[in-house]
Parts: C-alpha cells; sequence; structure tokens
C-alpha cells in the first residue's frame, strides 16, 4: 500500500483505537529519503574484450610489485617507450623517455613493497587498437607514494593485445590511496 493511501487508514485507526499512539502511526507513514548507493565500475571481466585489453595492463602492474623486468617485457612491444612527465613537489617540471627494455631493467628489489592501483579505468577500443586511460595511485609500504593518471596505448597482433606505450604524470602531492 502505498504512503498516500496508508496516511487516512491510519489517522482512522489512531481515532478510534485508544491505545495506538498518533505520533507512532504517523512515524509510520512518513518516508525518509536515502540517497542511492554510488554506481560500481569494476573492472571488465577477463573474457571480455575489455578485459582482454586490460590483461597485459595488469601484467605490467603485477610485474611493477614482484620487481619482474621479464614480466614488463612479455606484456609489451619492444619498439615502444614510457613516458613520464614529472612534477616535483616543488614545482619544478620534467619529462623522461625510457625504452621498455630500459624500464624492465630498473625493477630491483629495494626491500620495499610496491603497489599501483588503477581508478575507474576508462578503455578505449577501435579494431586492433585500444587506450586504457585511469588515475592512480602507487603505494609503498602501504601508504601513498605518488599519483597522476596512467595512458596506456596497446596494439592487437595475432589475437594478443601488448602495451606499446606507457605514458604517465607523476606528482607527490594529493595522492589518496
Amino acid at each position: 500500500m502505498e504512503t498516500m493511501m496508508m496516511l487516512p487508514f491510519l489517522l482512522a485507526l489512531a481515532q478510534t483505537t485508544p491505545v495506538a499512539p498518533l505520533p507512532f502511526l504517523l512515524a509510520l507513514a512518513q518516508t525518509t529519503p536515502v540517497a542511492p548507493l554510488p554506481r560500481a565500475t569494476p573492472l571488465p571481466p577477463p573474457t571480455s574484450e575489455e578485459g582482454q585489453v586490460m590483461a597485459p595492463v595488469t601484467a605490467i602492474l603485477k610485474a611493477l610489485e614482484t620487481n619482474n623486468g621479464g614480466a614488463v617485457l612479455a606484456a609489451t612491444r619492444p619498439e615502444g617507450v614510457v613516458a613520464v612527465a614529472l612534477e616535483a613537489p616543488d614545482g619544478r617540471r620534467g619529462v623522461r623517455h625510457l625504452s621498455w627494455s630500459d624500464f624492465a631493467s630498473r625493477l630491483k628489489p629495494d626491500g620495499n613493497r610496491y603497489e599501483e592501483r588503477l581508478f575507474d579505468p576508462a578503455i578505449e577500443i577501435d579494431g586492433d587498437v585500444a587506450f586504457v586511460w585511469a588515475r592512480y595511485t602507487v603505494m609503498k609500504n602501504g601508504a601513498p607514494e605518488h599519483c597522476g593518471y596512467d595512458l596506456f596505448d596497446l596494439v592487437r597482433e595475432g589475437g594478443a593485445w601488448k602495451v606499446l606505450n606507457v605514458t604517465w604524470s607523476q606528482r607527490t602531492t594529493g595522492c589518496q590511496g
């Protein structure tokens, strides 16, 4: 029964029943607006085309956690590059470029635990070209170390997606885990 239809019934019941407290019945008739829960944006299932695009991206992120340069190279095209637009805490800016082999060779255990978290990745696919754009935070031993946005561009060859290039912004301020 809808609230507006119940109200006359409840008021009539309150007038004819001496034990029914009117405020209690009126409270039952009221509705409290409730904000809807935020819509979830989970990563796509692995069997979808978007999920297949995310597979080499996820493999690179896992390789960063485990300092596995070989896994980075397995998920990338050798002619691709890594580019980072750095913003230092003092405001200085710069851009650095590395080949995938140079990037992979720098992955060495240093006693710290790293995890890169992507937030709400946007995935665009056109034929055998795809892009993944996402806000990220790199966690070092459980605390935010740096953050920004990642842009992965991928190509599909022989049915397999590979990361060609990755470009990201990197800053140490305003990072959330």
